[in-house]
């Protein structure tokens, strides 16, 4: 059974969310929230399999919600939905550690599809709210990655495998702080802000597996 926290600040559409959900015989709702405070609470206390979060949000923000929730459990995996769509938030989003986004307007077997994608640990756009953003993504993501020298490569590779700064070091025989630098130079490359930002990246183009 697939555990999911739902969060969403309308009491109507979290309603609707939910009975869809648990019309499925392989999916469970074990929390509801309706800002980011609370969601973050219910996020430790229940431990969800999957979360699915409205980005709109009082407070903080969904956004935000995702990179604390991403930040405690960097396997922690989230499905993000929006009314909006365009490609600079569905970037933003999956930087922050999303697996997922879907738009509002996606159809009811979208959104039970994408809860079972993202609990398998793999990347789910809907096709239909973002038609544009993974093409252009891929191909800016495949330049970024090719401007990484073979060193660089190196260091990406093992860093997305789980190593520590120190085994990169052990590894291919540099300093530490040779491996630092290279690690925040392939960062700052590969337009990725976070350890958990540059494991998905490597996920993407098949670098490293699950």
């Amino acid at each position: 059974m697939i555990r999911v926290l739902l969060v969403d600040d309308h009491p109507v559409v979290r309603n609707g969310y939910l009975r869809l959900l648990e019309q499925t015989d392989d999916i469970s709702v074990i929390g509801e929230a309706g800002d980011a405070p609370a969601a973050y609470a219910l996020f430790l206390e229940k431990s969800p399999d999957v979360t699915v979060a409205d980005l709109c949000l009082p407070g903080a923000g969904g956004v935000e919600l995702i990179r604390r929730m991403v930040k405690h459990d960097d396997k922690a995996r989230i499905l993000a939905f929006s009314m909006h769509d365009d490609a600079p938030l569905v970037r933003r989003v999956l930087d922050a550690g999303a697996l997922g986004f879907i738009g509002k307007d996606a159809a009811p077997d979208q959104l039970v599809h994408a809860v079972r994608a993202v609990h398998q640990g793999r990347r789910y756009l809907a096709p239909d709210a973002v038609p544009s953003y993974a093409e252009q993504q891929a191909r800016l993501e495949a330049l970024r990655l090719a401007s990484l020298s073979p060193r660089e490569f190196e260091v990406f590779r093992l860093l997305a495998q789980g190593r520590s700064a120190a085994e990169c070091a052990h590894l291919l025989a540099l300093s530490a702080k040779t491996v630092s630098n290279l690690q925040s130079l392939i960062k700052e490359k590969l337009g990725v802000s976070s350890t958990t930002a540059l494991v998905h990246f490597a996920l993407r183009h098949a670098v490293v597996s699950m």
